[in-house]
């Protein structure tokens, strides 16, 4: 440990990984140089009734950040509250709850899906670890920004963005139940939004191409989720019994929004397409409608191809094609599973109209099979088929 004289020239040449350097001038002020980064710091005997309590250090700021001249005044401000008997590391006596068990109340609050539990976790865990029993009271906005920065250079912006705002509910929740913590410190941190996903527009007859490439089962699912637009785990979670070919319904269970299942007209041909995908299957004696004998799920689990859209982008598609079919903004949001906007959405209930949505998902299907035409190819008595037996043209069947 050196003591010496601070100055801003002799900070800078303190080699990293150096370690603890003393200030001369200001009793208690420190640079640590550790190996990436240098920082102010002081360290004081807490002293009650002219006894020793503890040492506390309190870290200051980077050096970067801060002059040696806003360091030292810092540090004598600590200092003098250490040499009153303060700890200035000591959160307020009123509370003890801990970042921990402000997230097993966030968790117990409502139910929710076991994925979204599991990434609750998992950001407290792998990210936030030094934290799970540090209360939150002692949780200052300045460890907020330096958490942050610090994950932002190790694990990138979106993770860094994504674990804050996980931070900032929990301690929304242990703010609802200790009255003594007076605001979120995450507040103080502008957490980046979730960049808008780009999606470049779907050539339908080159997609039809790459579809009918695949392998029966993979061509099926492909076109099952662009004729829905269903999200990815709703699709891929579809039983045998959800699925009525006979009736044009789809059941989803396992939706994002909402604990209640969806039933999902379908158009004529995506029934067809099911009912024969559920014949083929017979012999694998599965339970779901996308079977995959070599996955732990059972089902299939990763459905990304190769120049094909993700399940998320044929999201997108299919609410860009619904509009180029002439279906209004609503319908299209609730054949999407959409909660509509605003009070009168919620008196909006979607199983109530499936008869009703019913025209519209055969408007996106008709549009689909039609600028696919490209994909279909004409027999020697000029009539036009395709792979899956179907024509551009061909009227729904009476």
């Amino acid at each position: 440990m050196a003591v010496t004289k601070l100055t801003e020239a002799r900070i800078r040449d303190l080699a990293l990984g150096s370690g603890i350097h003393r200030d001369t001038e200001v009793k208690g002020l420190m640079v640590i140089c550790h190996k990436t980064t240098k920082s102010y710091a002081v360290q004081g005997d807490v002293r009650r009734n002219g006894r020793h309590v503890r040492t506390v250090r309190v870290k200051i700021d980077r050096v970067d950040r801060i002059g040696l001249r806003d360091a030292r005044n810092r540090a004598r401000v600590l200092m003098s509250q250490i040499q009153s008997g303060v700890d200035p590391t000591d959160g307020p006596d009123e509370t003890g709850i801990t970042l921990s068990g402000a997230l097993e109340a966030h968790l117990e609050e409502k139910q929710r899906r076991p994925r979204t539990v599991e990434g609750y976790r998992y950001h407290l865990d792998h990210y936030l670890k030094n934290w799970r029993n540090k209360a939150v009271a002692d949780i200052s906005r300045q460890m907020v920004r330096d958490m942050f920065a610090d994950l932002k250079r190790k694990h990138g912006e979106p993770t860094a963005a994504s674990v804050m705002r996980t931070l900032r509910a929990v301690i929304n929740t242990a703010m609802r139940i200790d009255e003594s913590l007076e605001g979120n410190p995450v507040a103080a941190l502008r957490v980046p939004t979730t960049r808008r996903r780009k999606v470049a527009p779907l050539d339908l007859r080159e997609w039809w191409g790459k579809v009918t490439a695949l392998t029966p089962a993979r061509r099926d699912l492909h076109v099952a989720m662009l004729l829905t637009g269903a999200r990815r785990s709703s699709i891929l979670n579809v039983r045998r019994e959800d699925v009525d070919a006979e009736g044009g319904v789809l059941t989803l269970t396992h939706m994002k929004t909402s604990d209640d299942p969806l039933s999902l007209p379908i158009g004529w041909r995506l029934s067809k397409v099911l009912h024969a995908r559920m014949e083929a299957d017979r012999p694998l004696n599965s339970e779901w409608l996308w079977p995959s004998p070599t996955s732990r799920s059972g089902h299939i689990e990763e459905p990304k191809e190769r120049g094909l859209p993700s399940p998320h982008e044929y999201r997108h598609h299919a609410r860009t094609l619904y509009i180029q079919a002439g279906v209004g903004y609503a319908e299209s949001a609730l054949l999407l599973g959409q909660k509509l906007p605003g009070a009168s959405g919620g008196y909006v209930h979607a199983e109530h109209l499936v008869e009703h949505l019913r025209n519209h998902a055969q408007a996106l299907e008709d549009l689909v099979f039609a600028a696919a035409h490209s994909g279909f190819t004409e027999t020697s008595d000029g009539r036009v088929v395709d792979p899956m037996g179907f024509t551009p043209a061909l009227p729904a069947p009476e």
